[in-house]
């Protein structure tokens, strides 16, 4: 065979046949087989898959894609290569984390090709990140959507009642769990009702169970606390508290929680959305119930505190009293200090209201030389007037002699234009029905005329016309 797959066939090439069946016998040298595509990808396919199996591939994840069917399509690349892989929905329903396009995973699957198309690919079964496991991952991505949403809000966090008087915790009915929270309770407060709601708390149902358990607690009547814990255990053993639903139905919850999962070292997501987080089961009682001989002496401690506050306060009151008895005088030597001192007062205030009028008296003096009697603002206003009038008249006679000046010569000038004025001068005006008569085309032999002079006016017959 040529070692190129490019170079055009030859009949002198040998072929060995490539055939479903093994036991098929090869064909001779000169006589080419032509396959068709459908056999040749089928044969490729028998190749690949008989010779890979199932591989572990690690790279990083592009193209990823969740169809709508549920089947994950996306590639697993490095610095130099890539290839396509399809996980199903059957497979990818039981990862624990969500994938993107950038994460560095392991995957295993099987080499396949698909015949339609010629392409092969990876069928993934199992995927891996690296660097966490899945669980891990999957607890770091719902935390970071958690607290996005603000459901782990410090503000959002109520407290939880000081002497509840029923609580009811959601565990295993036969765990160390519920025994520990039990023995606590009886010895720090028996008089605190208990109810125990039990679920299942490891295993895949154990997240379901665990959320209609909570669902019930909550629903309790008079309920004023729920504690939802378990014991300690590996993150597999404890995964059903990181369970989103559950979370969202904590945040919603009417009544404070309080979440007592694992040791102080364990932390779930049930942990960052309850108002209140444990390090163990029976701390979480500790908490809830305060004890009665603890009770009793901080009752103790603070009536101590109370009777030397009051003492305190007392000698301070006392000691005031006594200072301010000193210092009282007596009631008759206070009366005339003040008798005296409104004498000097009164003294003052004559003293200032004299002077104050002194003031205004002068003033007015000022005031009175400066504007005169009455008299002689009238006699000075007369004068004002008649000198007015005077000028009013004056230059009312002026304007009366132009205006009859500028009248006669206005006049003087329409005369001059008047047609009379040129009557007078041996010209006559010549009419006709009322019409001045310009041109000898506007009568007729036999017409009527009239002719005004400069003294008294003429009626013609017109008797010949002459036009030039």
């Amino acid at each position: 065979m040529s070692d190129s797959p490019n170079q055009p066939l030859r009949k002198t090439d040998t072929y060995a046949q490539l055939s479903l069946d093994a036991a098929s016998t090869p064909v001779k040298s000169n006589e080419p087989v032509v396959l068709s595509v459908e056999q040749l990808n089928v044969q490729i396919k028998q190749l690949i898959e008989g010779q890979l199996g199932m591989v572990w591939v690690r790279g990083e994840l592009s193209n990823f894609k969740a169809h709508t069917s549920g089947h994950f399509y996306f590639s697993v690349k490095d610095s130099k290569s890539q290839i396509t892989a399809v996980m199903f929905r059957g497979n990818n329903s039981r990862l624990k984390f969500k994938p993107s396009d950038g994460m560095e995973v392991m995957v295993r699957g099987r080499v396949t090709v698909y015949e339609p198309r010629g392409n092969y690919q990876l069928m993934v079964d199992m995927m891996e990140p690296v660097g966490a496991g899945a669980l891990q991952k999957a607890f770091e991505q719902l935390k970071h959507k958690l607290r996005a949403e603000g459901l782990f809000d410090a503000a959002k966090k109520r407290p939880i009642p000081t002497f509840p008087r029923h609580i009811a915790i959601v565990t295993s009915p036969t765990g160390a769990a519920i025994r520990d929270i039990l023995n606590v309770l009886s010895r720090r407060a028996k008089s605190i009702q208990v109810t125990i709601v039990p679920t299942i708390v490891q295993g895949e149902a154990a997240a379901p169970q665990l959320r209609e358990a909570f669902k019930k607690a909550v629903a309790l009547p008079d309920v004023d606390a729920v504690i939802v814990g378990r014991g300690g255990g590996s993150i597999e053993d404890m995964w059903c508290f990181n369970d989103e639903g559950l979370a969202r139905l904590i945040a919603a919850s009417p009544v404070p929680v309080i979440s007592a999962v694992g040791h102080e070292i364990d932390f779930t997501i049930a942990d960052f959305v309850a108002d209140l987080r444990a390090p163990t089961p029976s701390a979480a009682a500790e908490l809830v119930a305060k004890s009665s001989s603890e009770l009793v002496n901080k009752v103790t401690s603070l009536e101590r505190m109370l009777k030397l506050s009051f003492d305190r306060k007392m000698k301070f009151l006392r000691e005031k009293s006594l200072g301010l008895s000193k210092r009282l005088v007596d009631p008759k030597r206070r009366l005339e200090d003040l008798e005296l001192r409104n004498d000097d007062l009164l003294t003052r205030l004559e003293l200032a209201v004299n002077r104050l009028i002194s003031q205004k008296n002068h003033r007015v003096e000022l005031m009175t030389q400066k504007l005169g009697t009455p008299q002689n603002h009238i006699d000075r206003r007369k004068k004002e007037l008649t000198f007015l009038q005077a000028r009013s008249e004056k230059a009312l006679m002026f304007a009366l002699e132009r205006k009859k000046s500028r009248m006669d010569r206005m006049m003087a000038m329409l005369d001059s234009m008047s047609p009379l004025r040129v009557v007078e001068r041996g010209y006559s005006i010549v009419t006709k029905d009322s019409k001045v008569i310009k041109s000898a085309s506007q009568v007729k032999v036999g017409d009527n005329i009239d002719i005004r002079l400069a003294q008294g006016s003429l009626t013609a017959t017109v008797s010949g016309v002459k036009e030039e």
